[in-house]
This record gives C-alpha cells, sequence and structure tokens, in this order.
C-alpha cells in the first residue's frame, strides 16, 4: 500500500485549516486496509469453505459472493444519515465493530444457513468504505479530499491484492473458514486506532477571498452517481470469469500466472495513482473520457488476445484506465461533497457502486452462460464505449 506514487499523492494531505494531518490520512487509510482482509481475501476460497457447511459441490458461492454487497448497498445510505446526525467518527468505528462481530460469527458458522446469516451482517453491519470517506469528507475539502480519497483505493487495491495471497498461505495450517474468526482481530484493532483520532471538522471556509460556500450544484451530484455506476459495471463485469478466460486461451497456465494476471491491473493503480492525480485533478473530464477508453480497449484486447504477452498488455491497458477512472471519480466525488452532508452523500455513492456491482455480477453470469467466458469482457467494452460517448455528450462545470 505504502508506494512512492501513492506516498506522492497524499504528501499534501496537511491539516487544512481544522481537518486532519497527513499522519492522521494514513492512518485512516491503514484501518481500512487491514480491516478489508477478510472481506476481500476469503471470498474467493467459498468453494473451499462451503463444502463442510453442507453444499458439497459449492453451488451456492456464486450467490454467496454477493450476498455482503448487496446488503452493505442496502445499508449504506443508512449508515449514512445515521453519521451526519450523530458523528462520522462514531459511526467509522461502528463499521469495524460491525465487521468484527461478523467475522466471528462466520468462523464459528457450523451450517450453511448461519453461515449465510453472518454474510448478511457483514454487509449490512460493515460498509467501512463508505463510512471512511465519509469520515474524510467531514474534515477535508476540494484537492486534499481527492487525494484522500484516491489514497483510499490505493488501500482498497493493496488488499485486493494482497489478502487473497495470504490466505492461501495460510490454508495448509488453517482452512479458510476458520481464517474468519483470525481475521476478526483485524477490523477490531483497526478500531482501536480510530479511537484515538478526533472527530472531524469541516475545515474553515475562506469566505473572504470570495470562495463559493453554497452546496456543489445538484448536476454535479448526477453525474458522479452515473459515472460511477457506469465505471463500477465496466470493471467489474470481466472479474468473475476472468481465470476461467485465461484458462481456455492459456491452456495448462498455471494458478499463480492466473493471479498474477488477475491483480495487474491494481498494482498499475497502486504504482501510478498519485502520479495521474497530480496531472488530472484539474481535468476530470478529460481523464474520465480517457478511462472509459482505455477500459473499453483493455477489455477488447482480451477478447483478442491468444498469447500470455497479449493478455499482459490488454490487462496494463485496463490497469491504466481503472487508475484514471478512480482517480478521477474521486476527484469529482471531492467536487459534489462540496456544502452537501458527507455522510448522507456517500453511503448513497457506496449504494450506486454496489449496484454496479451487483448488475455487473448478474450481467457477467447470463452472458457467460449463453455465449462463454469471451463474452463477459464484451459486454464491458460495450458498456465502456457508451460511458465515454455520455461523457462527451455531457455538460461539464465542476467547479
Amino acid at each position: 500500500m505504502s508506494t512512492g506514487a501513492l506516498e506522492r499523492g497524499a504528501r499534501a494531505v496537511e491539516r487544512p485549516g481544522g481537518g486532519l494531518d497527513r499522519r492522521q490520512v494514513h492512518g485512516v487509510a491503514a484501518c481500512y486496509f487491514v480491516a478489508s482482509f477478510a472481506a476481500l481475501g476469503l471470498p474467493p476460497y467459498l468453494t473451499e469453505i462451503l463444502p463442510a457447511l453442507g453444499d458439497r459441490d459449492g453451488h451456492w458461492a456464486g450467490l454467496l459472493y454477493v450476498v455482503p454487497t448487496v446488503f452493505s448497498a442496502l445499508g449504506a445510505p443508512l449508515w449514512g444519515r445515521l453519521a451526519d446526525r450523530f458523528g462520522r467518527k462514531r459511526l467509522l468505528l461502528r463499521a469495524q465493530l460491525g465487521l468484527t462481530v461478523s467475522f466471528l460469527l462466520a468462523g464459528a458458522a457450523d451450517s450453511l444457513p448461519a453461515f449465510t446469516a453472518a454474510l448478511v451482517l457483514q454487509g449490512f453491519l460493515g460498509g467501512t468504505f463508505a463510512a471512511t470517506n465519509g469520515y474524510l469528507g467531514a474534515a477535508l475539502r476540494g484537492p486534499d479530499l481527492s487525494r484522500a480519497l484516491t489514497l483510499m483505493q490505493g488501500s482498497a487495491r493493496a488488499s485486493l491484492v494482497a489478502a487473497p495471497i495470504l490466505v492461501g498461505a495460510l490454508s495448509p495450517w488453517l482452512p479458510p473458514h476458520r481464517q474468519y474468526l483470525l481475521m476478526a482481530v483485524l477490523p477490531l484493532a483497526a478500531a482501536v486506532l480510530l479511537a484515538f483520532l478526533p472527530e472531524p471538522e469541516q475545515p474553515a471556509r475562506a469566505e473572504a477571498s470570495g470562495e463559493r460556500t453554497g452546496p456543489a450544484p445538484a448536476r454535479l451530484l448526477r453525474l458522479l452517481y452515473a459515472f460511477e455506476f457506469a465505471f463500477v459495471f465496466a470493471t467489474i463485469v470481466s472479474f468473475p470469469y476472468l481465470v476461467a478466460l485465461v484458462e481456455q486461451r492459456l491452456p495448462g497456465v498455471s494458478g499463480t500466472v492466473a493471479g498474477v494476471l488477475f491483480a495487474l491491473p491494481h498494482l498499475v493503480y497502486l504504482l501510478t495513482a498519485g502520479r495521474v492525480h497530480h496531472l488530472f485533478h484539474q481535468r476530470p473530464r478529460s481523464g474520465l473520457f480517457a478511462s472509459f477508453a482505455l477500459v473499453g480497449l483493455g477489455l477488447a484486447g482480451h477478447g483478442a488476445a491468444h498469447t500470455l504477452p497479449a493478455l499482459v498488455l490488454a490487462r496494463t491497458v485496463l490497469g491504466a484506465g481503472l487508475t484514471l477512472g478512480l482517480v478521477c471519480l474521486s476527484v469529482l466525488a471531492a467536487a459534489a461533497a462540496e456544502g452537501r452532508a458527507p455522510g448522507r452523500m456517500f453511503g448513497t455513492l457506496e449504494l450506486v457502486s454496489k449496484g454496479g456491482a451487483v448488475a455487473a455480477g448478474a450481467v457477467a453470469a447470463v452472458v457467460n452462460g449463453a455465449f462463454g467466458p469471451t463474452a463477459p469482457v464484451l459486454a464491458g467494452t460495450a458498456a465502456a464505449a457508451l460511458a465515454a460517448a455520455l461523457v462527451l455528450l455531457t455538460r461539464w462545470s465542476p467547479r
């Protein structure tokens, strides 16, 4: 997570008039990173977990994979409103403790219904990403907020890369199912660390300098929600069946190579996000258009690639698009949050994002069943092309 690029992206997050200093922002990012380990690292092992719970062939793995996502989406707006009313730090602590409880229940479950209930609670009681962004949104503004949001995405990417590797390494000694018990320590530790951080206060506004003090235009919020949904859909739709596509194109390929190919776009983000934010924080429209164009090009490359170098190139191009999109959406989110209750806004954004992920998973399952593992990447290509056209056709005034 602490790459040089991300360090440069966060270096300017000093204490901006009553907000959080750089050390505190990094502390929040570290808390999100460790709390995400079980949530991101264990679902790929559901096919190994479920047979011991009565689902011999793991038929329910696909559905249970999205259960936390669905219930996180449903709960996020509620928790966001409560955060605005009762305090963002308090609700962020609640999210971390909610993950702790749900992981303990999942690790102790000895039946499929009990395990499913634990995953429902994980989604509904968790929501650490929305809670974290709401916490930051209450303390930071403008470029400081967008840099911090970029850093949070870096935490998510780093966890997505590292967590499955750690779970796999521990599996010979501790089954993935029981690793939930071990992973429960991580959000608990995050909650302890967060308890020492301050309740955020919105930085003072420079009214004397003529800076706008009203809320950002509602149109910005609509743009943010539309592009967030489209971006999540276009990128996520290729994920569920990527390994199957790699195995189809490269028969006999090792699981390690497939795993590296899966992680490659996230590694691109970790290496370049800070620099990309520096280049595009004043040009989010150009960055979003380039993002959707690169995502579409990268996914189309997946459909045409039949060699390892070609797949590496396609994944790298997708990673460039992923990086541009996440950074520019962070810039747009920071602009849209101006003058708004951050808990409610980021809670609704989480609902939109998770909705895009669920829609992508459903579409991927349908088109894969009908046309094979190439179809999801082509569906993502089409979605990215439509979104790129939407960026060009939309009136744009982010400031």
